[in-house]
């Protein structure tokens, strides 16, 4: 007979599974329930035995692991899918052995307790052991660093003499593991990295890309310039990883103790949420707060940290939005940038405080009602990756095992031009390797369920299923496409079967539906896409977009020409289809060419002082009203509630940073007023929180436009008017009876309120009737108003 031992790695700490059954071709996919075991990485997980007949020796086995969880009863637990290019069953595929031989079938959920430095259990005591995808290496071995530098040099120079190197040894599929070692507690906080010999015999040093922290946490690279030999200042992305201890946690933020008190995880968490203070978790619910932790610690020299983040929490808390999108925290080269290209996916920024300072900055936004949405980045790696992902363990270009390239390196003049290009600010990922899916799929996870992140926004997703490109003639790839959709369709299977609540965005300007489609019908299982078509048309400072409606660019230049309302409403009826809608948002706050801050758009970037600061502000008042009232899920950039106005791009953060907390008191304390109660507004009704939205009248002309929200039981107009003068007397909005009904409104927000520093032209509380299809209604200049149905 021959025997398999199926076994199913969760890698995930917490009993998040039960009820595990084993099902296959051989017994018509039948279920065969699997007995629960704690794995040799301490995490639950499952196996079970089967017999087969000699006969079948040679042939193979297709297989999958059904389980109850979080999603619920019978989830299919293999979000992986077929190698084959094109196949998308989420199957595992096993040859028997010969006729009398025993073979293991190991499925790992997740990566997170199976590479890197990890907690092994072995005769019932904590081992360590080491692990690393490598596999064009022919030798691989952990070598130390010392705690007080913390780099070791390609030639050796920086190992520590005193503890012995590590052999790894070739366990199969590339993978290099080392004998546990026994001891886990007394390698923690020990600096290490791998020393490989590569493919073609040189002796390189790599960086571990499974690392959970890097001892580096400034921005010099001793490679390409001086450093002084404290790790306080060498880059992360190039010093030793560190082991630590994953099931542990700082108490304090700030450690009163040397050495730092530490409670498990589960302790950690039992104090994460208050009574009274839920933390949303349907998009349908949320205002989003786009932000930079690094843009943070104004008037300071270095970038913002946690420790500023923490800080910032409580102006969140008035201003009244309830969730939180921050840009990029995985480590990355330097410290001043907003992180869009990662060097290693599990590691929690170095210079900005690290896993543990991140943990607390998440429990507390949870204190206080406020879901947490991380940015991440799957479209390429960091420029700098010399010693992480680039050339890892080979110097041809056809065996740089994280990068896609087409052909052999021969077959170009300059190496370089097979690498593959989309459109990011580097080169493709090799997506048909299945580590390096399931590099990124383990990552989130771990964000989901040891950071408990509330939801994702995935950098530039085009990239990943269209835009893929030879990098020398453009010419499509169509594979690269092909495993860009596997990607993300394994990415959502993993995230839904772990934490079915986590809320999926996707930065995605293709249109193409498939994007929220559910992964079941080979959609790429997002819940909502951000939708850069309402920005354009509301706003329009870039010029690479002049068939938009640009409204809030032609209106800054305080004409009264024609304005295409008309043209605005065509997007704004379609942000109820799963949309993330912005005003403003990291890119265009000055990054792209020729994009400023809303409130210099909206004076056409005149000087701020006086009648022009006041229809800056009443402009900018109007055009984020319409997107936060909109049917799509609202969010705005940093800074935008106070009338931020320095650019905000990628290699200046230090320049454009803004005094918000200081602005909120000063000369942005009307706007911020004005974001207070609009906020309160969206989060209060029902029929903002819906999405049906229906445009009842736009006029390119008298510059106006008006909409109804509605949940069904609660109805609210909007009527915007972007005229440089008020209709003191009255504007009638003409519909049908079947869109505005007959009976009474009243005004309940208005954006020229005195309190936000607008003049008060309004309606002031009246009555106002709705009849045979139409409404009049008094309408200031540059400012919107909000009739609730009575």
């Amino acid at each position: 007979m021959i025997t398999v031992r199926f076994i199913y790695f969760t890698g995930i700490k917490t009993g998040l599974f039960h009820n595990a059954r084993l099902s296959g071709t051989w017994n018509s996919w039948g279920d065969i329930p699997m007995q629960d075991i704690t794995a040799e990485d301490g995490c639950p997980a499952f196996e079970l035995n089967v017999n087969f007949d000699d006969v079948l020796a040679g042939q193979e086995i297709r297989w999958g692991v059904r389980l109850d969880g979080p999603a619920g009863g019978n989830q299919w637990g293999i979000p992986t899918e077929d190698s084959g290019l094109g196949v998308i069953r989420p199957e595992r595929h096993t040859i028997l052995p010969e006729a009398g031989g025993q073979a293991t079938a190991p499925y790992y959920l997740t990566l997170s307790r199976f590479l890197g430095a990890q907690k092994f259990y072995q005769g019932g005591g904590e081992c360590i052991r080491f692990a690393v995808w490598a596999p064009n290496a022919k030798k691989v071995e952990v070598v130390f660093g010392k705690k007080n530098n913390g780099y070791i040099a390609d030639d050796g120079t920086g190992i520590d003499s005193n503890q012995p190197a590590i052999a790894l040894h070739d366990i199969g599929g590339g993978i290099w593991a080392s004998v546990p070692q026994p001891g886990f507690q007394s390698y923690v906080g020990f600096p290490y990295m791998y020393r490989i010999e590569n493919a073609e015999g040189a002796t390189r040093m790599r960086t571990d890309i499974h690392s959970r922290w890097q001892i580096g946490r400034g921005d010099k690279n001793p490679k390409l310039t001086q450093w002084d030999g404290n790790p306080a200042t060498l880059d992360g992305g190039v010093s030793c990883s560190v082991v630590i201890d994953q099931d542990v946690v700082r108490k304090e933020f700030e450690p009163a103790t040397n050495p730092p008190t530490q409670i498990t995880d589960e302790e950690f968490w039992s104090s994460e949420f208050a009574s009274g203070n839920p933390v949303p978790s349907r998009l349908t619910e949320l205002v989003i707060y786009e932000l930079h932790i690094g843009s943070l610690g104004y008037n300071r020299p270095d970038a913002g940290n946690l420790q500023d983040a923490m800080d910032f929490i409580p102006h969140l808390v008035s201003l009244g939005v309830n969730a939180v999108e921050l840009l990029p925290v995985s480590e990355f080269h330097g410290t001043l940038g907003w992180g869009y290209g990662d060097t290693h996916h599990f590691v929690i920024e170095s210079s900005a405080g690290g896993r543990d300072k991140y943990k607390h900055f998440v429990r507390e936004c949870h204190r206080n009602g406020i879901a947490v949405i991380q940015d991440v980045v799957y479209n390429h790696f960091d420029s700098e990756a010399e010693r992480a992902e680039w050339q890892y363990d080979s110097e041809l270009p056809e065996q740089n095992i994280y990068y896609w390239y087409e052909g052999r390196s021969t077959d170009h003049a300059d190496p370089k031009n097979g690498y593959l290009w989309n459109g990011s600010t580097g080169w493709t990922p090799r997506l048909w390797e299945e580590n390096v899916r399931q590099m990124f799929t383990s990552s989130a996870a771990e964000f989901a369920e040891e950071f408990h992140v509330d939801g994702f926004r995935v950098d530039l997703v085009e990239a990943i299923h269209r835009d893929q490109r030879r990098e020398i003639d453009r010419v499509e790839i169509g594979a690269a496409k092909t495993y860009g959709h596997k990607l993300l369709r394994e990415w959502s299977r993993t995230l839904n079967l772990i934490r079915p609540a986590v809320m999926r965005i996707a930065e995605d300007h293709s249109d193409w539906s498939a994007v929220t489609q559910p992964t079941d019908m080979a959609g790429m299982g997002f819940n909502a896409a951000w939708y850069a078509r309402l920005y354009h048309d509301l706003i329009g400072d870039a010029n690479n977009q002049l068939d938009k409606a640009r409204v809030l660019h032609r209106v800054g230049f305080g004409t009264d020409d024609p304005v295409p309302l008309s043209q605005l409403s065509g997007s704004l009826a379609s942000s109820g289809e799963a949309r993330i809608v912005y005003h403003e948002s990291h890119d265009e706050a000055g990054n792209s060419d020729d994009t400023m801050r809303t409130i210099r758009v909206a004076v056409n970037d005149a000087s701020l002082f006086g009648p022009t600061r006041d229809a800056a502000e009443a402009r900018t008042r109007l055009v984020a009203g319409i997107s936060i009232l909109s049917a799509g899920t609202p969010m705005f950039l940093m800074g935008e509630e106070i009338g931020a106005r320095a650019p905000f791009i990628h290699n200046q953060i230090l320049q454009g940073r803004e005094d918000i907390l200081g602005e909120r008191h000063r000369l942005g304390a009307n706007l911020f007023r004005y974001y207070q109660d609009l906020i309160r507004l969206r989060r209060s009704s029902p029929g903002f929180r819906s999405r049906n939205i229906d445009i009842i009248h736009a006029s390119d002309d008298a510059r106006i436009i008006a909409f109804t929200r509605s949940d069904g039981a609660t109805r609210e107009l909007v009527v915007a008017s972007l005229n440089t003068r008020p209709f003191d007397a009255g504007y009638i909005i003409q519909s049908s009876v079947d869109r505005l009904g007959p009976g009474q409104w009243r005004e309940v927000f208005n954006s020229d309120s005195r309190f936000y520093g607008g003049s008060d032209v309004g309606n002031f509380g009246a009555a106002l009737l709705s009849q045979d299809g139409r409404i009049e209604v008094r309408l200031p200049a540059n400012a919107l108003v909000v009739l609730s149905r009575m």
